[in-house]
């Protein structure tokens, strides 16, 4: 299965697109940390719909710059709950066929 990565033109199968959007995009992935609590989140938006996909980040310990160390181990999960997003509600946004997702799913 081929598919357009949802920021921009380029195309391949799920996981080059995958390592493609970490490797180029990592930059919409933003992360926050609230000082009083000490509770951290990273966030990405649906380029599709109103989603802003949030979840909170638990690391195992209290590394104060954990959030900019781990930014790419972040995104990675991101991005993946992203394109589960992309071929559950906007298939045809990247280009795959809602069919070949049945196909697949069989």
């Amino acid at each position: 299965m081929e598919m357009k990565c949802p920021y921009c033109d380029a195309i391949g199968g799920l996981v080059a697109t995958h390592r493609h959007m970490l490797d180029t995009h990592l930059d919409l992935v933003t992360t926050a940390r609230d000082d009083a609590s000490g509770k951290m989140e990273y966030a990405l938006a649906c380029p599709f719909c109103e989603l802003d996909y949030r979840r909170e980040v638990k690391p195992r310990n209290r590394n104060p710059r954990f959030l900019e160390e781990f930014k790419a181990e972040i995104a990675l999960v991101a991005f993946d709950q992203l394109l589960y997003h992309m071929l559950q509600e906007h298939p045809s946004e990247v280009g795959v066929d809602p069919a070949e997702l049945r196909e697949i799913r069989e």
